[in-house]
């Protein structure tokens, strides 16, 4: 009899120690910091897709996640191009406060073999989360640096699955580049990549990441390598003819089953309600003739400071936090990832740099009265400024002369053009004339961040300089 009084007490005793096992891992759980996930979009559309207006792409995920979360209208990136789009996201900042505005040999964005590449110096949104207990990852494009010391793994990931640049900087007459590397970490595993299973592979890989790490908090960076910069943008056999917008199509409609994938495995696994899910573009959608991308309703193509070059569109997801099915359009921008993302993983920003992204928590929320947190945004070519926002309205400088070979209507820069974005997205009425005043606010707007940065040649003290490294060699499959 006393027997089975022990082995009562045993069992009752395992059965509350179990219980309080489980219940330390729910206060865990509730204690922990949320998981975050960027998608980023390579060239996407601000009316690429459906809940942004599309009427020839089918993007049920995407149109459902906006139902399900917020719709920005108005997020810019700091960039109208890759590279220096994909250094401000990751380090808060604009491309020529970390140096990244332009390339080695002065172009846009970086090369392959290329001597240049964002700072080990520099702290990333990755590196702040490891500071907390983060698992990362990039599963994409980087195009931030192919040398060792640039590379994801060098840079606060745990570890990289894609390409290390464009998929269009391939080898070809003038351009001795190595063949399109596929890269695990730090190797070559596969050159030429096959481009056509990319987004697919991409969603395998970031699917296994969430599941492996679905015990801990997470950050999980994936910059799609579509619809790309190559005039034919690919797809899988999956997609591939099925669209009414030809390749360009096929891999937007990819992009939104991708999505669907990744939103679905997060309710799977019970993470949606710790997950934070941003998914954007990291400029407009270049001019091709013909048409293939579209940044209707607003005037421009991308590789341009015209709002279609530069406002992205951005969906928010974050059921029981983000309000289901609203729309902010307030002024942001992909720089106040940064920031946010810090607050949220309970990070402190670094305090020995400027970072120009701000906390955007209360936007994501839907705070009553929440407004944007920027004086103003900031549209630089290259490290030339050439445009200014300020709440509805937007000032083109005067310039001598404009860089940026895609940009559209030079001439008109010789004057400053003002117009109201709430009513103008065209930006077909200049109202600079009517406005003096607000001309000559937005001109010192542009003269403070002057002073801070410089303005083309002539750097201002709150750059910083990106990284060099003395010998570049080519990332090719190992012998």
């Amino acid at each position: 009899m006393a027997l089975v009084k022990q082995l009562r007490m045993v069992v009752t005793l395992s059965l509350v120690l179990l219980l309080l096992g489980v219940q330390e891992t729910l206060w865990a759980q509730d204690a922990r910091p949320p998981n975050v996930i960027v998608i980023l979009c390579d060239n996407l559309g601000y009316g690429d897709v459906g809940c942004y207006g599309s009427k020839v792409h089918r993007t049920p995920s995407l149109d459902q996640m906006a139902a399900e979360g917020m719709k920005f209208t108005d997020l810019y990136a700091a960039s109208g191009v890759c590279t220096p789009s994909r250094a401000a996201l990751l380090t808060g900042c604009y491309p020529p406060r970390v140096d990244m505005h332009k390339s080695d040999t002065g172009g846009a964005v970086l090369q392959p073999v290329s001597p240049k590449g964002l700072s080990p110096s520099e702290i990333t949104i990755a590196e702040l989360l490891k500071t907390k207990g983060y698992a990362t990852t990039i599963i994409g494009k980087w195009h931030l640096g192919d040398q060792l010391p640039f590379l994801p793994t060098r840079q606060g990931f745990d570890s990289f699955y894609g390409i290390p640049y464009s998929d269009d900087m391939t080898p070809r007459e003038g351009k001795p580049w190595p063949d399109l590397p596929l890269m695990r970490d730090e190797v070559v595993i596969d050159a030429p990549v096959d481009l056509n299973e990319a987004t697919r592979l991409y969603t395998l890989e970031a699917i296994r990441f969430i599941t492996d790490n679905r015990n801990r908090p997470f950050f999980l960076y994936l910059p799609q390598a579509m619809p790309g910069s190559t005039r034919a943008p690919y797809a899988s056999e999956a997609f591939r003819g099925k669209s009414e917008n030809g390749p360009w199509g096929d891999s937007v409609e990819e992009l939104d089953w991708s999505t669907g994938q990744i939103l679905k495995t997060l309710k799977l696994l019970q993470l949606e309600e710790r997950t934070l899910v941003i998914w954007t573009s990291d400029n407009g959608a270049p001019r091709r003739s013909p048409v293939q991308g579209s940044n209707e309703p607003l005037k421009g193509w991308g590789y341009t400071t015209a709002e279609g070059g530069m406002r992205v569109p951005t969906i928010a997801w974050w059921p029981g936090t983000i309000p289901g099915g609203t729309e902010c359009a307030e002024v942001a921008s992909l720089m106040d990832l940064y920031p946010t993302i810090a607050h949220l993983a309970g990070a402190p920003l670094p305090h020995d740099r400027m970072i120009d992204g701000k906390d955007i928590l209360p936007l994501l929320k839907g705070t009553p009265g929440a407004k944007s947190p920027h004086e103003a945004f900031y549209y630089y070519m290259f490290d030339q400024l050439q445009a200014v926002r300020s709440g509805d309205w937007k000032l083109y400088l005067p310039l001598p002369s404009v860089k940026g070979g895609w940009q559209q209507e030079k001439e008109a820069f010789a004057r400053p053009r003002l117009f109201n974005l709430k009513e103008d997205l065209q930006e077909t009425n200049d109202v600079a004339k009517q406005n003096p005043q607000i001309v000559e606010q937005m001109l010192l707007l542009a003269a403070k961040i002057q002073a801070d940065l410089g303005d083309d040649e002539n750097p201002g003290p709150g750059r910083r300089p990106a990284g060099h490294f003395a010998s570049p060699t080519a990332r090719v499959l190992p012998k």
